[in-house]
C-alpha cells in the first residue's frame, strides 16, 4: 500500500504543477485582458460631467428663498442660508444660477421701494422716445417739491441697481445692510425728499441674430504666412480645449449686444444727467449727497463740470469707501477746498468708527468706517452719517440766523442814525 502511494505521488505532484501552471496563465490572461479594457477608457472623459442647461426660476417662491422677518434670506424648507455650491465641479452652472437670484432680487428690491417706500420712477432720458432703450430713477413723493431737505443716493459700480449697495449683501447678510431702504426710511422720517440713482443701468441688452459665417475657400490661400497661420490655429484650439475639457457636453452661452442709453451711457454720464434735469431743479433749499465706492468718483466728476451749481445748492456730502482721485480727475483747487469743508469719507479701516484718518490725498477728511469690509462701509456708517448732515444743517442755520441779525441790528443802527440826523 505504502508503495503504491509512493508511486502515485510523482504523479500527482506533475499533475498540480500542471493545474498550477494553467490557473496562472488564465490569470495572466485575464489580467492583460482588464488591462487592455482599461487602457480603451478615457479616464478624463469619464471624470467629465454634462453641464446642465442655464434655465433657472423665475421668483424667489420657485427658488425655494425667502425673505424672513428679520430680511435675511432663507430656503422655505430647511431655513438654511444660500449656498452656492448648488452642485460641486460646475462653477459656471453655481455661477449662472448666482446671477439668476441676483436678478429676482433686483425686481424684489424695486418692489420694496415702490410699496414700503412709496416712490415713483421717473425715466431717463426725460424726452426718451417709444423705440430707444431707456433707463430710471426713484423719487420720493416730496423729491421735487420738498422747499427744505433733499437726499441724493449714489450707489457704487457693478450688477447692483437702484436701492442697493451690495448684492452679496443682500444674499448672504440681509437687506437692511445691502439695501439703501434704511437710508431712504430714516431720510423721510426726518423730513427729506430723496432722489435714488440708478447708476450701472447704461445700456439695454439684445440677442444677437443668428448668422452664418461662409467657409473659407479652398482655392483661396490666405495672406498670413503658414507659421503664423499655425501659431494662430494652435493658440485658438487651445482656447477651445480649455474651455470643454470640464464638460463633455458644455451650454453654449447666448451672444448678445449692448444699445447704450442716451446720455446715460456710465456712471458718470447718468450722475451729470440726473443732476441737471432732477438735482438743480429740485426746490430744496438744502441739498446732501451720499455716495458709496465709485459714486463718490462720479460726484467729483459732477463737480468738475458744474462746480459753482454745486458749491451753492449742495449742504454736505457723506462718502463710504470712495473711489475718487482728485490728481487723476484733474480737480480744482478750488473744488478741493470746498471738499475739505463739505465732505467726509468713511473708509475701511480696523480702528474704531469715526476715528479720524490721515488721508492720502489733499481732498475731504477721512475717519474709520468701523468695518473692514468694503461693502460694509454704508451700513455700519449709518447713524454717523444722518449726524454728520444734522450737524452741518445745524451749524449752517445757526450761521444764517446770525448773518440776518446782523443785518437787522445794522439796518436798525443806521435808521436810528438817521432819524438822529433829522
Amino acid at each position: 500500500m505504502l508503495s503504491h502511494l509512493c508511486a502515485a505521488t510523482p504523479a500527482l505532484y506533475i499533475l498540480w504543477i500542471t493545474m498550477a501552471q494553467i490557473a496562472g496563465q488564465e490569470d495572466r490572461e485575464k489580467t492583460t485582458a482588464l488591462k487592455d479594457l482599461l487602457s480603451r477608457i478615457d479616464l478624463d472623459e469619464l471624470m467629465k460631467k454634462d453641464e446642465p442647461p442655464f434655465t433657472f426660476p423665475k421668483t424667489l417662491e420657485e427658488f425655494e428663498y425667502a425673505f424672513n422677518e428679520y430680511g435675511q434670506l432663507r430656503h422655505i424648507k430647511t431655513g438654511e442660508l444660500f449656498v452656492f455650491n448648488a452642485r460641486e465641479d460646475l462653477h459656471r452652472w453655481n455661477q449662472k444660477r448666482y446671477e439668476a437670484l441676483g436678478e429676482i432680487i433686483t425686481q424684489y428690491v424695486y418692489e420694496l421701494l415702490e410699496k414700503k417706500c412709496n416712490m415713483t420712477k421717473a425715466i431717463l432720458p426725460v424726452d426718451a422716445t417709444e423705440d430707444e432703450p431707456t433707463s430710471f430713477i426713484y423719487l420720493s413723493p416730496d423729491a421735487m417739491s420738498n422747499p427744505s431737505k433733499l437726499l441724493v443716493l449714489i450707489q457704487g459700480s457693478g450688477v447692483v441697481r437702484a436701492g442697493q449697495w451690495a448684492r452679496r449683501l443682500i444674499i448672504n447678510q440681509d437687506l437692511d445692510s445691502g439695501t439703501q431702504i434704511p437710508f431712504i426710511t430714516r431720510a423721510m422720517e426726518e423730513g427729506y425728499g430723496v432722489m435714488v440713482l440708478n447708476p450701472n443701468e447704461n445700456y439695454l441688452e439684445v440677442e444677437k441674430p443668428a448668422m452664418s459665417s461662409p467657409l473659407p475657400s479652398a482655392t483661396e490661400p490666405s495672406d498670413e504666412p503658414a507659421e503664423k497661420r499655425e501659431r494662430k490655429d494652435d493658440k485658438e484650439g487651445k482656447k477651445k480645449r480649455e474651455f470643454y475639457e470640464k464638460y463633455r457636453n458644455p451650454q453654449k452661452e447666448t451672444e448678445t449686444e449692448q444699445i447704450p442709453i442716451r446720455e446715460n451711457g456710465s456712471s458718470e454720464e447718468h450722475v451729470l444727467y440726473v443732476w441737471d434735469h432732477f438735482v438743480s431743479k429740485a426746490a430744496a433749499k438744502n441739498i446732501f449727497i451720499m455716495a458709496h465706492s465709485y459714486g463718490g468718483l462720479s460726484f467729483v466728476e459732477l463737480m468738475n463740470q458744474r462746480e459753482m451749481q454745486v458749491k451753492n445748492r449742495v449742504c454736505a456730502v457723506a462718502l463710504t469707501d470712495s473711489a475718487h482721485n482728485i490728481w487723476l480727475q484733474e480737480t480744482s483747487k478750488s473744488t478741493q477746498d470746498w471738499m475739505q469743508q463739505h465732505c467726509c469719507n468713511w473708509v475701511s479701516s480696523p480702528e474704531p468708527l469715526d476715528t479720524p484718518l490721515d488721508p492720502m490725498l489733499p481732498d475731504c477728511p477721512q475717519v474709520s468706517a468701523g468695518t473692514e469690509r468694503h461693502e460694509l462701509t454704508s451700513w455700519v456708517s449709518f447713524n454717523t452719517i444722518f449726524r454728520f448732515f444734522s450737524e452741518v444743517l445745524e451749524a449752517k442755520e445757526d450761521e444764517e440766523a446770525e448773518e440776518t441779525s446782523n443785518t437787522v441790528t445794522t439796518r436798525s443802527s443806521s435808521l436810528k442814525n438817521k432819524h438822529q440826523d433829522l
